[in-house]
Formats: structure tokens, sequence, C-alpha cells
């Protein structure tokens, strides 16, 4: 009865976590630049993201390390929650 299972969709949930994650990194950045100005100093995010830091290159190299981890993240997320799924609806048969 696998039929009556919602489903997420992998493919669509983990481009929609890559596209937030790298969209809203990459305004958060551009907000930093725009009130404090570009900085080459290490922060947290620079420590996760390699070569990640409050310039413009830097906002485009977090860009793409964010879409990646998105899309590892949201692939997971999505994965993970079918597999309960399927585990719940065969346990309430």
């Amino acid at each position: 009865m696998e039929d009556n299972i919602m489903k997420l969709n992998v493919k669509a949930m983990a481009l929609t976590f890559a596209l937030v994650a790298s969209i809203g990194l990459l305004c958060l950045t551009w907000w930093v630049i725009l009130f404090e100005g570009a900085s080459y100093e290490p922060n947290l995010i620079s420590k996760i993201y390699r070569g990640y830091t409050f310039s413009p290159i830097g906002s485009l190299i977090g860009m793409v390390w964010a879409f990646f981890d998105g899309l590892i993240g949201g692939a997971c997320i999505a994965w993970i929650y079918n597999k309960f799924a399927i585990m719940n609806d065969s346990n309430n048969e």
C-alpha cells in the first residue's frame, strides 16, 4: 500500500534547499558588506566554507559552497522523511 504514502520529491527538496541556502548566504554577505564594509578577516562561516569572506568574491565562493551544502542537506532530509513515512505506514497496517 505504498501508493497512499505522502512522500517528498527528493530532487525538488534538494534543489529548494540549495537555492534558499545559496541565495540566503549571498544576501547576508552583501548586507554585511553594505553596512560594515568588506572584510577579509576569518569568521565563523569561513571556517566551514573554505575561501569565504565578507567580500564580493567571497560572497560568490560562499554561494557555491552553500548551494552544494543545501543540495546534500535537502536530499538527506527528504530521503530520511520518506524512509520514516514508509515505516510509519507499514506499522499502521
